[in-house]
């Protein structure tokens, strides 16, 4: 029977107009890490023959190829074939590709305010609840997702429109295994354990952090992540969600608390390498560079997954760096949450054959192709680890399935002139010795006034 399958498979992906042979970059079949069941069992209940699906999204090269390579399975199971898009300006074409009654039958958004806009223009498709339910029970912290990808109908009533696939990690610190090693440093698994190595550091001598905020003309960004991480450690994710939607005003406790524990760390001479000052004059892209010199200029770096980017040439995971996740505070009890962004899958030209592709982002196959290429996380429980391209990827992912809570970045999903502004020039203020407080109204303040 599977071999009738993936015959019939192969004779749809030479015929159609869709994928050809060729394009499956791994053969269905021929390599036991892929869950290729999946993908049978999407191909014999989905035809879509004749059909043409486009997508619009943010992704250009490589990215967009990767998109490609995970479509050309859908257009050979189905027969239908995939047309995307990319656009560094996606934003702004979805928002006039709908107002001109013409949008793709998929959008993928990177933002949750855009998909929440476009869902109160009536331009998004429910996804339906089954596809919640579904979510809830197969991704990591699904009910997270759920919530991210839900928005006030034209009606006002919460409806899912939105799902996720692509994510990535911002609760990552790093580090240099050796100079762990060497010094009998063992990984925190609490707040409160790395707390207490920092101050051993400083006790033997060393520097425990390198902490960069510059940015050019986004200066203050790497700030805000740590403030949003501390949110997450320090109060329930409803504060955070309220905060986001200022329910929960800049002003509140709560927020100058999460603001004065990442002082704690960035306002403290003995912990950051250069000193207070240098905080907020290091370009974030330059500040991890200390980890890798000898004696290290310090011992961790708190950054999102992207940062081995500005490591220097040549250096390898596992050997001149490695990562552990941001830990929670023990006496808090909060779970294990998660500080990320992502990218969510919309309808918004309704059709089965749109339904369908929805579908197959459901299947670990979609998310395994992916996986095997390059710079793609998930938190479907579902897949095999092992198709990951490389370890460190691994690694970044077993700690998102690990996740109890799940948040999007704060300062994107804020109005522009918050999130991209005021918070943005607020950290460096604080950074630079302005109180805690002071800063928190003047936020307020700001925020107030676009109300």
């Amino acid at each position: 029977m599977k071999s009738k399958l993936y015959a019939s498979i192969a004779a749809i992906a030479l015929t159609a107009g869709g994928a050809h042979a060729q394009d499956l970059i791994f053969a269905p079949g021929a390599d036991d890490r892929f869950n290729w069941a999946s993908f049978e069992e999407f191909a014999a209940a989905h035809d879509f023959a004749g059909q043409t699906i486009t997508i619009a999204g943010p992704w250009l090269q490589p990215d967009a190829g990767f998109l490609r390579n995970v479509m050309a399975y859908f257009e050979a199971a189905t027969g239908a074939t995939v047309s995307y898009s990319g656009s560094d300006s996606f934003e702004q074409d979805i928002v006039i590709a709908v107002g001109a009654g013409s949008p793709p039958d998929i959008a993928v958004f990177p933002q949750p305010g855009l998909a929440a806009d476009m869902a109160a223009r009536g331009a998004l498709t429910p996804l339906g609840e089954e596809s919640a339910e579904w979510m809830v029970e197969n991704y990591a912290a699904g009910q997270s997702w759920v919530d991210l990808g839900t928005f006030p109908s034209p009606d006002g009533d919460p409806t899912y429109y939105g799902f996720f696939f692509k994510v990535d990690v911002k609760s990552l610190v790093w580090y240099s295994p050796d100079q762990f090693d060497e010094q009998g440093y063992d990984i925190p698994a609490t707040m409160e354990e790395l707390k207490a190595l920092s101050d051993q550091i400083v006790a033997d001598g060393g520097t425990p952090w390198c902490i960069g905020i510059g940015s050019e003309a986004a200066t203050g960004w790497p700030a805000t992540d740590w403030v949003e991480d501390m949110m997450l450690r320090l109060h329930d994710p409803e504060v955070y969600d309220d905060w986001v939607t200022n329910d929960v005003k800049f002003d509140d406790p709560r927020v100058i608390e999460a603001i004065e524990m990442y002082g704690t760390f960035a306002r403290n001479e003995d912990w950051v390498h250069g000193g207070v000052q240098a905080v907020a004059t290091t370009d974030f892209r330059d500040s991890p560079s200390g980890l890798f010199t000898f004696p290290p200029q310090c011992y961790m770096h708190k950054q999102a997954s992207f940062i081995p980017a500005f490591f220097p040439e040549g250096s390898e995971y596992g050997i001149d760096y490695d990562f552990f996740y941001f830990p929670a505070f023990e006496e808090k009890d909060l779970g294990a949450p998660v500080l990320g962004a992502g990218t969510q899958f919309t309808i918004t030209r309704d059709s089965d054959a749109a339904h369908g592709l929805i579908a197959f982002l459901k299947t670990p196959i979609a998310h395994e192709i992916w996986m095997a290429q390059s710079g793609f996380l998930t938190p479907h429980q579902s897949v095999n680890l092992e198709t990951f391209a490389d370890d460190a990827q691994r690694a970044m992912n077993e700690i998102l399935l690990e996740a109890t809570t799940f948040r999007f970045d704060a300062s994107d999903i804020m109005p522009g002139e918050i999130g991209a502004g005021a918070f943005w020039t607020g950290m460096v203020d604080y950074t630079t010795g302005a109180d805690a407080s002071g800063v928190a109204e003047a936020i307020q303040r700001r925020w107030d006034s676009i109300r």
